[in-house]
């Protein structure tokens, strides 16, 4: 990466946010007192250029700037070494980093519209989770089983006239299941929209999402106890397989039920809470919840996930943050 090359590079990534923002959180939150070298810009800077290089290792990064004068003049860091890394991207709270994501997510709002949509379903708020597994030897705080550990990233997608955008992230331990985030990623605004997977399958949620209007699609778990209510015609040639009027388990409020298959063919049931909305249109929606398996495979792909800078649990959470 030459010269221009490394500072169209942090003009692009580091815009959006502004030093101006950073210099006010750290006078916020002191981040910088008594801090001779590595204070908050440069730091930052040098770590958005280690995930555009998918450098692997706080060696690698402390190597790389070293020789590289260019760098050096650009961060306005002339040397570091490894152990200075890792006291950095141990000692910040990751509330730090979490705060500077969600002025950026705000950001995308502004641009987007945060309410645009919602009606006209132009606008899906996808709810799904991804582990990602460490060694139980390096990050014992965050045991997924008797042989690893693991971090799961719990996201709120929005999908909105073929963009995609992250909208909230919460980081937790693998071991706790997704249903217990989800009251935390629901957008609490009557006629969002929501589609997510069986791992948030709740009837007390779903009850609750009806009688405040927020709508939702999801999958229907196997051996859940289904009340028949009402079969509805479906019209012929069509995709759709079966719809019906249903009550699920011991809920107070009926679902549409409705059978289609999905990319690949198969069969699925989706339960939806919305009784305007075609039944094809449903089958589409659920389709476009793939939107987010397609964000966390970019994000695997282009940034430093698979291997950790640091074994605590601030070092993780900071690096996922800082994506």
């Amino acid at each position: 990466m030459d010269k221009n090359n490394t500072k169209s590079v942090f003009n692009k990534y580091l815009h959006p946010l502004g030093e101006g923002v950073l210099i006010k959180m750290a006078e916020q939150f002191e981040l910088d007192k008594y801090v001779k070298k590595l204070k908050i810009i440069p730091f930052v800077k040098l770590f958005t250029y280690a995930q555009l290089k998918r450098i692997s290792s706080l060696t690698d990064i402390s190597f790389e700037l070293n020789k590289d004068s260019k760098l050096q003049k650009e961060i306005g860091l002339k040397s570091i070494s490894k152990s200075q890394l890792s006291r950095k991207l141990s000692d910040i709270s990751p509330s730090i980093f979490e705060a500077v994501l969600r002025h950026l997510i705000q950001q995308v709002r502004q641009i987007y519209g945060v309410g645009k949509g919602n009606q006209k379903l132009r606008k899906l708020h996808l709810i799904d989770s991804s582990t990602i597994t460490l060694s139980l030897k390096e990050h014992p705080w965050a045991p997924k089983n008797r042989f690893t550990s693991g971090i799961k990233l719990h996201t709120r997608v929005v999908f909105h006239d073929d963009v995609t955008y992250l909208d909230d992230l919460i980081i937790t331990p693998a071991r706790p299941s997704d249903v217990a985030q989800l009251d935390a990623l629901l957008v609490n605004i009557p006629g969002t929209f929501h589609v997510f997977d069986r791992g948030y399958f709740d009837f007390k949620k779903f009850d609750r999402l009806c009688s405040e209007g927020i709508r939702f699609a999801t999958r229907i778990k196997e051996n859940t106890v289904v009340e028949v209510v009402e079969e509805v015609p479906v019209p012929k040639n069509s995709s759709i397989l079966r719809e019906a009027v249903v009550i699920l388990g011991k809920m107070k409020h009926p679902l549409r039920l409705i059978e289609t298959v999905d990319s690949e063919g198969k069969q699925i049931q989706i339960i939806i809470n919305d009784a305007k909305i075609p039944a094809e249109e449903v089958s589409t929606i659920y389709r476009d919840r793939w939107k987010i398996e397609l964000f966390y495979k970019w994000m695997k792909q282009h940034t430093v996930l698979k291997t950790m800078y640091g074994k605590s649990q601030n070092a993780v959470h900071n690096q996922v943050i800082w994506r």
